[in-house]
């Protein structure tokens, strides 16, 4: 967790804020269940092996030079992989994809959880899977991990693009969607 006092240049009256108690965590899911997330697939490979795992939170860090995050849970093993390995690969699912982030989320009824078997895979300049038709997919390095409660947050390093198009695959309110224009009114 960062503390105000850790932020270097952090106002001094903040300092006190650190001992009130957080929200409740029942609210807060429930809150962010609201917002609307891509669905993204992390991938990586390399000596402590091949693991994928499905994402919400991604975002786009640096375009010079190209840099992405990726929060991914401490408990799963892609995250260990993904800090042994110094590589991964985040794929922006397409909205006729939601099978495959039903796999990488552990809750497939017909593939084996967590198994690359549930769509063809190319490997990237790193190793790591790369879905070809997926809208997008970033292919890193990995340059910076935080820990930030229950989760690492990964910093990497673009070295290769891939941009398939499609519509991506969104999730809000516990479901999935696709996003769609809004007409302007002229």
């Amino acid at each position: 967790m960062i503390r105000p006092s850790t932020i270097e240049g952090a106002p001094r009256h903040l300092e006190g804020m650190r001992n009130l108690p957080a929200a409740d965590r029942e609210a807060f899911v429930n809150a962010m269940s609201g917002a609307v997330t891509s669905v993204n697939i992390v991938t990586t490979n390399g000596p402590a092996g091949r693991y994928g795992v499905t994402v919400s939170a991604v975002a786009s860090v640096s375009a010079d030079p190209p840099m992405i995050l990726s929060c991914v849970n401490r408990r799963s093993p892609a995250a260990a992989a993904i800090l042994a390995n110094g590589v991964f690969c985040v794929n922006l699912l397409a909205d006729h994809q939601a099978h495959i982030s039903d796999v990488f989320a552990g809750r497939s009824e017909i593939h084996e959880p967590f198994s690359f078997a549930c769509a063809e895979w190319q490997a990237g300049a790193t190793g790591s899977a790369i879905l070809p038709d997926a809208v997008a997919s970033f292919d890193c390095v990995l340059e910076a991990a935080h820990d930030a409660g229950t989760h690492k947050i990964f910093i990497g390093r673009v070295l290769g693009t891939a941009a398939g198009g499609g519509r991506p695959l969104a999730h809000c309110r516990r479901v999935y969607c696709s996003p769609s224009a809004l007409d302007k009114g002229d």
